[in-house]
């Protein structure tokens, strides 16, 4: 007659069933052991330090400034890279409006950046500063370079310098000055001027743009630059100006170009 085993004893052999083996346990705690050792191994030695940091996205000149930038970073290893601090030195870089990274083992610390980009030089006096689309100032200028972007003149104690944006005034003006890289009217405005009320763009022909606000701004560029190339060649003198607070209904002074 067979005896049945107690509920309990049964139990008792099914945890026993799922339990590893000795010689899985050894083998595992073997594995995560060979894992730590390569771990402190990368992080203590020169196995995956940076030797080469491979900048994407950026001129020569822009990636030369990022490598220099990152110059304190090589010999560190890959594995305990300090990725906040690489972001930090990165956005600290007056050219740069934003960055990532990645780490391309064993020896690269690749960088993918997306410089700013300049519409306009602010001037005060004899001093010259390149400004970006943000209104962040990107350089200092020697006097005539970038001569094909237009002017901003600054009024006042407006603090300037490399990393710093501007505010009021000048960042309006930046904002009528970023659409024209593509627009009809690029290369041909001189100066931007602004106050809270009115935008206004002075053409190299001496003719002015106003613009009232900044709304609309790629459309109102559009019907300036079509009404200042229908102008006669000598309209452009002092007090040619063409208002464009509503785009669809322009105002000028000007006198259209004689046809034929």
């Amino acid at each position: 007659m067979a005896v049945l085993p107690r509920p309990q004893e049964k139990r008792r052999l099914d945890v026993a069933r799922l339990l590893p083996s000795g010689r899985v346990t050894v083998f595992t705690l073997a594995l995560v052991a060979l894992a730590i050792g390569v771990y402190l191994l990368a992080r203590e030695t020169s196995l995956f330090a940076v030797e080469t940091v491979d900048v994407r996205g950026a001129s020569p000149s822009v990636a030369g400034q990022v490598r220099a930038a990152l110059a304190d970073f090589k010999s560190d290893s890959l594995v305990t890279l300090d990725g906040a601090a690489v972001e930090r030195r990165l956005m600290s870089l007056p050219i740069i409006a934003a960055a990532r990274y990645d780490r391309d083992f064993p020896h690269t610390l690749r960088v993918f950046v997306k410089p700013e980009r300049p519409v306009a030089v602010v001037r005060r006096g004899a001093d010259s500063w390149l400004v970006s689309a943000r209104a962040r100032v990107i350089a200092t200028l020697e006097r005539g370079e970038e001569t094909k972007l237009p002017r901003i003149w600054l009024r006042g104690p407006v603090s300037v310098s490399p990393g710093g944006t501007l505010a009021g005034d000048p960042a309006r003006a930046v904002t009528a000055a970023a659409p024209l890289r593509r627009s009809p009217l690029r290369g041909r405005v001189a100066t931007v001027r602004a106050t809270p009320e009115e935008l206004t763009l002075v053409l190299r022909s001496g003719i002015e743009l106003k613009l009232g606000n900044a709304q609309n701004l790629p459309l109102k560029l559009f019907v300036g630059a079509k009404i200042a190339q229908l102008a006669a060649p000598r309209a452009g003198g002092s007090g040619a100006y063409i208002d464009l607070t509503v785009p669809n209904r322009p105002v000028s002074n000007l006198n259209p170009q004689p046809e034929g």
